[in-house]
C-alpha cells in the first residue's frame, strides 16, 4: 500500500537526491536548482510494496527519500536472489526506468518515503546539464561496481566471509548515507533477507553471524544491531577493499 500525494512538488524533498549526485560530481547553482525543480510525485511506502515488478514498464525512477529498498530476481524454482540494497538519496531504479522495461524488481524493504520522477524529465534533465547526466552516470558505474563485488562475493567465497564482507559494506554505506556509525549500526535485512543475499540458508546465516559473535568480531544486543568490535579484523575475515565502493578521498568513513 503507498500514500500518494500529488499536486505542487517541494523541491526540498529532493535534498537527498542532490546531496548523492553531488557526492559524485561538483555542481553549479543552476544545476543544484534544476534538480530541487523536478517535477514529481511524493509517496509513503509500507515494507514489502513493489515499486516496479519484473518485466513492467517502468515510466518512473524513484529516489528513496528514507527507508530502505532492494532489487531482486526470482529463479524458475521461486527463489530470490537479491541483487542490490539501496537507502536514502539513491536513485532506486535508474537502470529500468531508462531500459523501458524492467528486467528485475523492485521492492520496498522497510517503509519508507520515495519521489517518483518520470523519465522523460530523467533523460531531459541529464542532456539538457552535462554535469547532472555526468554525475547520474558516475552512480550507475559505481552501482555496477558494487554488483561486481556481490557477484564476487556469493560465487568465490565462503559463508563466513560473505557475511563479514556484507556486514563492512553496511557500515561504511550507512555512516556515508548519515544511517549509522561505522562500528555499530542497525541492519536493515532480517537474517532471511540476508540469507537471500548471500546465497546462504538463514539457518547458515545465523549459525555465521553468532560465530562471528563468538570470536568477538561483532556483538549484537539485538538481532539487528550490530557492534564491530575490530573492524580491520572483520575487513580482513570478510576479505573486504572499499576500492569497489569509490567514495571519495577524505571521506570521514575511510579514516579507520
Amino acid at each position: 500500500m503507498a500514500t500518494v500525494h500529488d499536486g505542487p512538488s517541494d523541491g526540498s524533498r529532493l535534498e537527498p537526491m542532490l546531496s548523492k549526485l553531488e557526492y559524485w560530481h561538483k555542481l553549479s547553482a543552476e544545476d543544484r536548482a534544476a534538480v530541487l525543480r523536478l517535477p514529481h510525485t511524493f509517496k509513503k511506502m509500507e515494507a514489502h510494496h513493489y515499486l516496479v515488478r519484473e518485466f513492467d514498464r517502468a515510466e518512473y525512477s524513484c529516489v528513496l527519500l528514507s527507508g530502505f529498498a532492494i532489487r531482486h530476481k526470482i529463479v524458475a524454482g521461486g527463489q530470490r536472489q537479491i541483487i542490490a540494497i539501496h537507502m536514502k538519496g539513491e536513485m532506486v531504479d535508474l537502470q529500468n526506468s531508462l531500459l523501458g522495461r524492467a528486467d528485475h524488481s523492485v521492492q520496498m524493504l522497510t517503509a519508507g518515503k520515495v519521489a517518483m520522477i518520470s523519465r522523460e524529465e530523467i533523460k531531459r534533465l541529464a542532456f539538457e546539464r552535462p554535469s547532472i547526466g555526468m554525475a547520474m552516470w558516475i552512480d550507475t558505474l559505481v552501482d555496477a561496481s558494487i554488483h561486481r563485488e556481490w557477484i564476487a562475493n556469493v560465487g568465490r567465497r565462503d559463508a563466513r566471509t560473505r557475511v563479514s564482507h556484507l556486514l563492512c559494506e553496511f557500515a561504511l554505506r550507512l555512516k556515508v548515507a548519515g544511517l549509522g556509525e561505522q562500528t555499530n549500526y542497525e541492519l536493515p535485512m532480517t537474517q532471511d533477507q540476508l540469507a537471500d543475499t548471500t546465497g546462504l540458508t538463514s539457518v547458515h546465516v545465523n549459525r555465521t553471524l553468532k560465530g562471528l559473535e563468538k570470536d568477538g568480531l561483532i556483538e549484537r544486543r539485538t538481532p539487528r544491531f550490530i557492534q564491530i568490535g575490530d573492524w580491520r579484523k572483520l575487513a580482513e575475515v570478510g576479505d573486504f577493499n572499499s576500492a569497489y565502493l569509490h567514495l571519495n578521498d577524505g571521506d570521514p568513513a575511510l579514516a579507520v
